[in-house]
């Protein structure tokens, strides 16, 4: 009964809940090597009074939109959708705001001063906690996620390996979030070091999110659920922050 209780009262006027997942379609901001969503086909299409039944078969890549990465995304022996427990679908969440430095300089990586500053304003971030780098890349570069320059380098922000090596040693993080495509500022040089990282620590990360901007720096909820999907190394998740207002 207490946890009925708890759901009626999450859903009253006093909490937000905030889309945290890109809407899926065509238009759907997704690394630049993907093909985009397609609906394929209808496999039924069945109309018969009372019924007007529709149901389409879609084309869409494993890592498409707003979505997890698995530990065998890149790590062999790592573990697959299917195998990773309910209870990693709720999370305690923080959200360290960089937007303005990014907003200065795409090739931005969040540092650990970044998360110190964090701690100093807003407590220690708790064990096993969501931590999402918020840089505004989904509302100032929806339109150019690569964001490329003359000679066609992408430039958008990402993680310093040494502050995702403190998350996990240090604080010993639940997973990690963020609004572009991928974990690494590809002007780093150092290719997807972070992803790797993360991945083999036997932690996911969410990329691609939504509306962090929306979200408060501390004290939110994360909500984050995807499909069972056996052997999968990933799929477009649906996340969602719940606060008190």
């Amino acid at each position: 009964m207490k946890l009925w209780n708890l759901v009626e009262e999450l859903k009253t006027d006093r909490y937000e809940w905030v889309e945290l997942s890109h809407v899926v379609s065509d238009k759907t901001p997704h690394w630049i090597g993907f093909n985009p969503f397609a609906i394929v086909s209808k496999p039924l299409d069945w109309h018969e009074p009372p019924y007007d039944v529709v149901s389409h078969e879609y084309d869409i890549v494993s890592q498409y939109g707003t979505h997890i990465d698995a530990p065998k995304h890149f790590v062999d022996a790592g573990r697959t959708l299917e195998k990773l427990p309910a209870r990693y679908t709720l999370f305690p969440m923080c959200v360290v705001d960089c937007s303005e430095k990014v907003k200065n300089n795409p090739d931005y990586q969040l540092t650990i001063d970044d998360l110190l500053e964090y701690e100093d304003k807003y407590g220690r971030i708790p064990d096993n906690a969501f931590v999402a780098m918020r840089s505004d890349w989904s509302i100032n570069h929806a339109d150019d996620y690569e964001n490329n320059d003359a000679d066609g380098n992408p430039h958008y922000p990402g993680w310093k390996l040494e502050a995702l090596h403190w998350l996990v040693e240090e604080r010993n993080v639940g997973a990690i979030g963020h609004e572009p495509t991928d974990t690494d500022a590809p002007a780093a040089g150092l290719g997807w070091a972070g992803e790797l990282y993360i991945l083999q620590q036997d932690k996911f990360q969410i990329e691609v999110m939504n509306n962090l901007n929306l979200v408060p720096p501390a004290g939110a909820m994360l909500i984050c659920a995807w499909p069972r999907i056996e052997g999968g190394v990933g799929f477009t998740a649906r996340c969602i922050a719940v606060f008190e207002k």
